[in-house]
């Protein structure tokens, strides 16, 4: 059932939002009207219109200057968000006449800069036709809800109303600075003792975890300052702060560089998770979403084919 008579009455009118949008981003009737080429009078009494339209002053007039109200900030918000979806929505369909798309694509941050971005170039490459949008999502959504076609996650096989494709199991190690790892003699677990275990407030029992899969027992695995992010934590593995539990792939130009080194030998353990490439159902024939689902599972080592 369609509702576009009710609709007609309640949506404002886009000139309008248009010229609020761009008063609001000058703080200027002057300037917005030379954007949008239009009067100054015009502009203004679309603005007036609108705020009769809604019921609230979106602008404070101070002589001859403007500032947006409490509830203009708020509106804006949904205005800049409605028309960015507007703007996608004419992206899409301009790319898939060329038989291409968009992707929106949730990444986690670690993922996203120490894996997927330095490999992307080949897909970009490869499907010129596609634009992928990044976005940012730490924790579990609704599809249903958000704007996002596909998102990586991390954790176990488990994500409500979606599918789930393994990327890869996650391995983690324990790195330090060379100079660290020389100044607290660190040749066994039992050293970890005396150093500084540097943590990540996100994962605050993954030196228990460690610890629980090497049988090393007697240390406390949630002691030493805490970080937000993993790029943190490596950041103070680097300067020389302590020692850090961190996802193999995360510290590959790091180790192999030399600026941090494994805290000792063979310390990298399986954590029992992994990362996974999640999508609704509804959305697997996507030709973006097809194209770099294949993409993914291939540089990852695995098989399209065999994952359908």
């Amino acid at each position: 059932m369609r509702y576009v008579h009710d609709v007609a009455r309640t949506l404002p009118a886009t000139g309008a939002l248009q010229a609020f949008e761009s008063a609001a981003f000058h703080l200027s009737i002057t300037r917005a009207a030379a954007e949008l080429h239009l009067t100054q009078g015009a502009i203004s009494r679309q603005i007036q219109n609108l705020e009769e339209h809604l019921g609230v002053d979106l602008f404070v007039r101070e002589r001859q200057r403007i500032r947006l109200s409490a509830a203009g900030e708020r509106y804006l918000v949904h205005v800049r968000a409605a028309f960015d979806r507007l703007e996608a929505a004419a992206l899409e369909l301009r790319t898939l006449q060329r038989g291409g798309g968009v992707l929106q694509l949730a990444i986690l941050p670690t993922y996203g800069t120490k894996w997927l971005i330095p490999r992307f170039p080949s897909f970009a490459a490869a499907h010129p036709e596609i634009q992928v949008h990044f976005t940012t999502k730490l924790q579990m959504f609704d599809f249903a809800a958000e704007d996002i076609d596909a998102a990586i996650h991390y954790g176990e096989n488990s994500w409500p109303g979606a599918a789930l494709e393994a990327l890869m199991d996650e391995e983690v190690l324990l790195v330090c600075s060379p100079a660290y790892r020389d100044a607290h003699d660190l040749s066994t677990p039992a050293k970890l003792r005396a150093a500084t275990l540097l943590q990540m407030s996100t994962r605050p029992g993954a030196f228990d975890e460690w610890f629980a899969a090497r049988g090393v027992t007697g240390i406390d695995g949630r002691r030493g300052p805490r970080f937000e992010h993993h790029a943190m934590v490596l950041q103070a593995a680097i300067a020389g702060l302590g020692v850090a539990v961190l996802p193999a792939f995360a510290v590959e130009d790091e180790l192999a560089s030399g600026t941090v080194v494994e805290a000792f030998a063979d310390t990298r353990v399986r954590t029992g998770k992994g990362y996974w490439l999640v999508y609704p159902e509804g959305r697997r024939d996507l030709p973006a979403l097809r194209a770099f689902r294949d993409w993914i599972l291939r540089a990852h080592g695995r098989d399209p084919a065999a994952t359908t």
